[in-house]
C-alpha cells in the first residue's frame, strides 16, 4: 500500500509522528506541506465572521485567548509527551520526497500524487480538496476528522460535543472525503476514556488519534485493498460547526463543576 500524507508546515505531530507511524505500516510515497500565507488565514476568518458574525465572532476570539493564556502550555507538553512516543514507537520519519505548498489545490499536488502513485492519500489539513484531487489515489483520500460524523461536521468537532455535553460522541471519524464537506462514507467510529477535567479539547482531538493508531492502520489497509466497507448514517442528524466559543467552553466548565459537586 503507497501512501502520501498530507498536512500542515507547523503542526510536527503530523509531520513527524503520523509520517513515521505511516511508514511503520505502508511504503510512504511523499508529504504534501502546506504553508499557508497571511492571505489564506484571512480568509479563514472572514470565512467565520460570515457564519457567526462579529459579535459571535468576539466569542471566538475571547477563546483563542483563552487558549494561549490558559492551556497553550499544558498542549504543548503533552504534544512534546506525544512525538515522543510516537518516536520510540516508529523511530523518525523516513526521507520521503516532500512537496511544499501554501494550497493543496496547486497543480503542482496534483503532479506529485500522479508521480507517487499513492493508493491512499490521508489528509491532516483544514483546507479542502476539490474533485479532481480526491479522484487521483486509486483507494481514495481518508481524513481522520475530530468529531462524529454526520452529528459533528466541519472544525473542532469534539470541543462541541463537550460544550453540548453529548459525550456518547466526543472522538474521531475515518472517513472518505467526497465533494461536501465531512460527508463522505464513513468507515469507523474511535474514542478513549478521556478526561475532560484535565485534558483540553485540543489533547483529545489529537489523543484520539494517538489512542487508536492500531485500528487506524488495520482500517486503512482494509480501504486500500477495497475490503472496507463504510457504516450506515442514513437517518441521523447532521450538523456543521465553526470555532469554538468562550462562552460556551464556560458552561462545559460550569456542567463540570456542578456534576462534581453533586
Amino acid at each position: 500500500m503507497r501512501t502520501v500524507l498530507i498536512c500542515h508546515a507547523a503542526d510536527a505531530f503530523d509531520r513527524e509522528g503520523l509520517a513515521a507511524w505511516l511508514a511503520s505500516f505502508s511504503e510512504l510515497a511523499g508529504l504534501v506541506v502546506l504553508d499557508e500565507t497571511p492571505a489564506q488565514r484571512h480568509a479563514r476568518v472572514r470565512r467565520e465572521i460570515r457564519r457567526v458574525g462579529w459579535l459571535r465572532f468576539l466569542d471566538v476570539l475571547a477563546m483563542r485567548a483563552y487558549q494561549r493564556v490558559a492551556q497553550a502550555g499544558h498542549d504543548r507538553a503533552w504534544m512534546d509527551t506525544a512525538l515522543a512516543t510516537l518516536r520510540h514507537r516508529h523511530g523518525a520519519p523516513p526521507r520521503v520526497p516532500e512537496l511544499t505548498v501554501a494550497d493543496v489545490n496547486d497543480e503542482a499536488v496534483a503532479r506529485f500524487l500522479r508521480d507517487a502513485r499513492a493508493d491512499l492519500v490521508v489528509a491532516r489539513c483544514k483546507q479542502l480538496l476539490k474533485k479532481r484531487l480526491i479522484a487521483l489515489p486509486r483507494a481514495g483520500c481518508v481524513v481522520f476528522h475530530p468529531g462524529i460524523c454526520p452529528e459533528y461536521r466541519n472544525a473542532h468537532g469534539c470541543f462541541w460535543a463537550l460544550a453540548r455535553r453529548d459525550l456518547g460522541r466526543v472522538g474521531m471519524t475515518l472517513l472518505k472525503i467526497d465533494a461536501g464537506v465531512d460527508t463522505g462514507p464513513v468507515y469507523g467510529y474511535y474514542s478513549y476514556a478521556f478526561d475532560e477535567r484535565r485534558e483540553s479539547y485540543v489533547v483529545i482531538q489529537y489523543r484520539v488519534v494517538l489512542e487508536n493508531l492500531d485500528a487506524l492502520a488495520a482500517r486503512l489497509g482494509e480501504i486500500a485493498a477495497g475490503t472496507a466497507r463504510p457504516l450506515d448514517t442514513r437517518g441521523r442528524a447532521s450538523g456543521s460547526w465553526g470555532q469554538p466559543w468562550l462562552t460556551r467552553y464556560l458552561g462545559w466548565r460550569l456542567a463540570v463543576a456542578k456534576a462534581d459537586a453533586r
